[in-house]
């Protein structure tokens, strides 16, 4: 969990523009995230959150927002159940289950494209809190598969990158279509 000040600050905060693919940032490994970074991150934090909840989304990662470093916001739970936010700085998938599951995806950089996605069905995994503590997060169902998603993405994969050739084409052509429209 964060503390809530940053949830305060992102009720005002401007959000922070999403980047739509194929921006090339979004196919970067991003790097890790060092001390000297950690007041960028804070700094960026409200307008992420706030830009995450508005689209809305469940998951926002870095380069997403252009800043090519390894952390991202996470938050699954529904509204009215309560917010509970987390930050995910250097995230490393440390197991996968065998068994996996598929579920639909979407992202905020790819607007109003989804498809099913094949992924691990649990994982465990190890991150930096903003506190600077290490922490460990078992996490299942669309926990998992949301971590699993943005994860991807500080590692420069989309989703439509698990799916076969024919339906990645058919998704980028539709979203290339779309933006094309909005410029219009």
């Amino acid at each position: 969990m964060i503390d809530a000040a940053i949830l305060e600050a992102a009720e005002t905060a401007p959000p922070t523009p999403i980047l739509i693919a194929p921006e090339p940032v979004l196919r970067q490994t991003a790097r890790a995230v060092a001390p000297e970074d950690m007041r960028t991150l804070r700094d960026l934090l409200p307008g992420m959150f706030r830009a995450m909840y508005d689209a809305p989304g469940i998951g926002l990662a870095a380069p997403q927002v252009g800043l090519g470093l390894r952390f991202c916001l996470v938050d699954v739970a529904d509204e009215d159940q309560g917010r509970r936010p987390m930050v995910l700085i250097n995230p490393d998938i440390m197991h996968e289950s065998e068994t996996m599951a598929v579920r639909e995806e979407g992202c905020l950089s790819l607007p109003n494209q989804y498809a099913d996605v094949i992924r691990p069905e649990s994982v465990r995994v190890r991150y930096r809190a903003l506190d600077g503590s290490d922490q460990e997060i078992e996490a299942d169902g669309l926990l998992a598969t949301c971590i699993q998603h943005e994860i991807d993405h500080l590692d420069g994969i989309l989703f439509v990158d698990h799916l076969s050739t024919l339906k990645r084409n058919m998704i980028m052509r539709r979203l290339a279509k779309e933006q094309k429209r909005r410029r219009d």
